[in-house]
């Protein structure tokens, strides 16, 4: 018999329960916000993230020299985020379902759980650093690339660059946390941490159009063969070309700015 495709977040919870007997409850959220709380006070505590904490002055001061501009788009240190857990559970939905070809089967990388969810999730904990300008973000992605690979964790650094007018680079890397099993004793599990780096105009777009990309996420945005390009009226015509103006306009002040670099040392 065939399984139809969840629609929404209530048919997906219903979906959980009567195929795979998982019920996402309140016991559930509080798992996840003890595990994952005691998994940000660990890297909160490792030299990793206090190495990193302690470059970011340096690497803005580098940036100055080679450029005299500032690097970082505000002095205070970034913040270590735990991803909500509606969040969480709706991209285990987009994943398990809306993004998955083979369904009714599972997607080749399994079904996302709560059993098995802090490893599968790349981004369950995440921080987000915003530079003043667009050479900024490949700059300061190399630092932090090398300070992964310094503290001998796996790392990937991905410049994205989407249709919907989304840019800002993700650096994903991996490392161990000791954490409460479901029996309450302790265990070890691997974790994927999210560190992005955006230009701060992209962020201030990021902020006003955010409901717009949630919403989009769980909806896959406009129907396939929809021109939502020549609809002016649209949320995907305004946030898509909203984001490519800007980035536009970010790359014209760089060309003027290294024109003007160039005027003064010849």
């Amino acid at each position: 018999m065939s399984v139809s495709k969840p629609k929404d977040m209530a048919g997906y919870q219903k979906w959980l329960r009567e195929q795979l007997d998982i019920d996402i409850s309140e016991r559930t959220r509080t798992r996840y916000e003890t595990v994952t709380s005691r998994m940000r006070d660990e890297l909160d505590q490792s030299n990793l993230w206090q190495e990193l904490c302690q470059s970011l002055p340096e690497y803005d001061s580098q940036y100055r020299i080679d450029t005299s501009y500032a690097l970082l788009a505000r002095s205070e240190m970034p913040q270590l985020l735990i991803k909500p857990f509606e969040s969480l559970v709706q991209k285990t939905f987009r994943k398990n379902v809306l993004d998955n070809e083979p369904w009714p089967a599972e997607p080749e990388y399994g079904w996302i759980l709560p059993e098995n969810w802090y490893c599968k999730i790349n981004d369950i904990l995440r921080t987000l650093v915003v530079v003043k300008y667009l050479d900024g973000v490949d700059f300061l992605g190399g630092r932090i690339q090398s300070l992964c690979e310094q503290h001998g964790l796996p790392c990937e650094l991905l410049l994205e660059a989407r249709e919907e007018g989304y840019y800002a680079a993700h650096i994903h890397t991996r490392r161990e946390f000791e954490v409460p099993a479901p029996d309450w004793d302790t265990q070890k599990i691997e974790v994927g941490i999210e560190l992005q780096i955006t230009t701060q105009p992209q962020e201030v777009i990021r902020t006003l159009l955010h409901k717009y990309y949630e919403e989009r996420r769980l909806t896959g945005g406009a129907k396939p063969g929809a021109k939502w390009q020549w609809d002016y009226h649209s949320d995907e015509f305004t946030a898509a070309y909203l984001g490519h103006i800007l980035h536009y306009v970010e790359g014209m002040i760089m060309e003027i700015r290294e024109a003007q670099r160039e005027e003064y040392l010849s």
